[in-house]
């Protein structure tokens, strides 16, 4: 067995603060060459023993416990998934099967499918899953399964029918996994738990190649091991996972992260700061990253925005939403926050690769034509520029120079395509229009009092984001709005759930990525879903806006199968109708700077092979394991 170096060893266990709990049983006794170590995003774990995923009970997720041992009926990659397929089939044997007026839903399974403790999976698991979580709220889809699902039976070990209380097209989006979605429960398991609520899970049953091995019981790392069995799991398909262990470990702050990644002791890490990845970049010779060059980072399917509270004025009004959009210079936003390093978006969709194919480049031109009427005159916002200008920017800085593509289609993919031009003259326009006036260099809301902005950010939780919002804030600023940047603990929680804000950097918009469905994110946008004021807005409509038009584009998705091509019609006329309303400001993607050391493993994603995200947060990364080889001889 292959021992780290002593100085790795020692290095590993100073960074980690692990020197106190290095056990027999500690990662770091493992064979390195065997051995991924993964970043787990969500830190050191509060409640380490708690593996019961369908109850919020302090436990981690992306502790390897979604990625390696969770499994479900379908995923949708958010790349391009392997063999150019983002839509698998995983539990289940197909496609999920719906009657004429999508009120039921037949699911057929694979058969041959084992937990890991040896018991078959079969359709029973699958009613469980669901009946259970009806019978008990409090748990992570009762409330979901109790809103939609009238019945659900096992007609045979393979066979799952449910019948729906309304029609549904998108009802199989709950058992399909982008980041997560509803595990199956093993069946056999829990019917001898007497309160599936208090129960840990400890020792988890698994359903993916991997099985627990260790957990720190401080919750700084996990172990998974792949199973002797794995070829009777639903990944088997896509061949034999390559590492036999797995370990997601907290390694600390970007600084720690970085270095450990430079001493081969961190494989893949999550997500760095940008001046990180620069490091990284310089100084190693063994770093893959999704992009070769600049700008590195992946662009996740989320969509940062400058999100408005619809329901607090003036900021319900259009015309007052523009006017803070013309305001904005995102060149020098995009510089200040990612350091040039996104790919903007002035549609309301992310700029992944898909959707840059799907809806981005088709709607160039129609965003080239638009107008906006200021009430004094037209003008035609759009500059189609601003990724070639931010490029230029780029290639004059020396130790980037190379690395800036200059093909037109490549620019395109990594800074994106266009983006608004900053008109004070214009937004002043619209700002009168909405009855505001200007005195003494200030601006006045319609009632006389001082136009005051405060932009919620999340401090250094998300410090690109943090530093994209105070720019802004000071932009609006010097155009005569008190407006500032005013920090958020548990941003989500505090401010966007309960509406206590006026404007917030976040993120309203997710899509499934590698698919073109809109409905993701789009039917929770439905004013159905919206809160009244004071309560709590179910996700993912933030900004609490409602569009009698908008609700017409969601109905009629609802009314067509998910792979009917008028979807992506439906989803062009909701980007057309929020690039007039400006319910949120789009800006750019939500790019992660995730590296991958090459020492003791290749084969990860870039976009080069986009066979899945890079993110190992991600439960899609479960197919990473089956394209890593090692780097190292066995």
């Amino acid at each position: 067995m292959q021992k780290w170096k002593r100085f790795a060893f020692g290095f590993v266990l100073a960074t980690l603060g692990l020197t106190g709990l290095a056990t027999a049983e500690d990662y770091t006794s493992l064979p390195r060459k065997e051995t991924l170590i993964v970043e787990n995003p969500e830190g050191t774990i509060k409640n380490p023993g708690w593996f019961n995923i369908w109850v919020n009970g302090g436990g981690g997720v992306s502790t390897g416990l979604q990625q390696l041992t969770m499994d479900t009926l379908w995923y949708i990659d958010p790349e391009q998934g392997l063999g150019g397929a983002a839509w698998d089939n995983s539990l289940a044997a197909d496609k999920p099967q719906y009657n004429a007026d999508f009120t039921e839903m037949t699911v057929k399974l694979r058969k041959g499918l084992y937990w890991s403790d040896g018991v078959e999976f079969t359709a029973d698991d699958v009613v469980y899953t669901v009946k259970t979580q009806m019978d008990h709220p409090g748990m992570v889809w009762s409330a979901a399964f109790s809103v939609q699902v009238a019945s659900v039976e096992a007609t045979d070990p393979q066979t799952v029918v449910f019948k729906l209380r309304k029609p549904n097209s998108r009802f199989h989006a709950i058992f399909t996994v982008r980041w997560n979605g509803a595990w199956i429960m093993p069946k056999h398991v829990f019917e001898k738990v007497e309160d599936p609520l208090r129960y840990d899970f400890a020792n988890p049953v698994s359903l993916g190649a991997y099985k627990l091995k260790a957990y720190d019981p401080q919750g700084k790392w996990y172990t998974w091991e792949k199973r002797d069995d794995w070829q009777r799991t639903s990944l088997a398909r896509f061949g034999e996972p390559a590492p036999k262990y797995v370990t997601y470990t907290d390694p600390g702050p970007p600084d720690k992260r970085t270095i450990a990644q430079l001493e081969h002791n961190l494989d893949i890490i999550h997500d760095n700061t940008p001046e990180g990845m620069f490091t990284l970049k310089e100084k190693s010779k063994t770093i893959d990253t999704w992009f070769p060059g600049f700008p590195f980072a992946h662009p996740d399917p989320t969509l940062p925005a400058v999100i408005f509270n619809t329901q607090e004025a003036p900021f319900d009004k259009a015309d007052v939403r523009w006017a803070l959009a013309l305001l904005i210079d995102i060149k020098a936003v995009d510089m200040a926050s990612y350091r040039g390093a996104a790919t903007l978006s002035a549609l309301g969709v992310p700029p992944t690769a898909a959707t840059m194919k799907d809806y981005q480049a088709p709607m160039q031109d129609w965003l080239k034509d638009f107008e906006i009427d200021t009430g004094k005159s037209k003008i035609k916002p759009y500059d189609p520029t601003v990724g070639q200008q931010i490029a230029d920017i780029l290639r004059k800085q020396p130790k980037f120079k190379d690395q800036i593509p200059t093909d037109p289609e490549a620019i395109s993919g990594a800074f994106g395509y266009g983006w608004w031009k900053p008109n004070p003259k214009a937004a002043g326009e619209l700002l009168e229009k909405a009855g505001f006036k200007k005195s003494g260099g200030k601006w006045l809301t319609p009632d006389g009092k001082p136009f005051k902005i405060r932009m919620t950010v999340e401090g250094d939780t998300r410090s690109v984001f943090t530093r994209a919002g105070t720019l802004i804030a000071q932009q609006w600023a010097a155009f005569g709005i008190d407006a500032k940047a005013v920090p958020a603990a548990k941003l989500w929680q505090t401010a966007l759930q309960p509406g206590d804000f006026q404007v917030a950097i976040a993120w309203s918009v997710e899509t499934w990525g590698g698919d073109p469905d809109l409905s993701f994110f789009l039917d929770s946008w439905h004013s159905q879903f919206v809160a009244k004021k004071g309560e709590v807005q179910p996700p993912r409509n933030w900004q609490r806006w409602s569009n009698p038009e908008l609700d017409k584009i969601i109905e009629s998705i609802r009314g067509i199968s998910a792979d009917d091509p008028k979807g992506m019609e439906l989803g062009k006329d909701y980007l057309k109708l929020v690039a007039r309303e400006m319910p949120t400001i789009p800006l750019m993607s939500y790019n992660v700077f995730t590296s991958m050391d090459t020492t003791y493993w290749t084969g990860y994603p870039t976009i080069k092979d986009p066979y899945t995200d890079p993110v190992p947060n991600w439960a899609n990364s479960r197919l990473m394991m089956v394209k890593l080889k090692p780097a190292q001889p066995q």
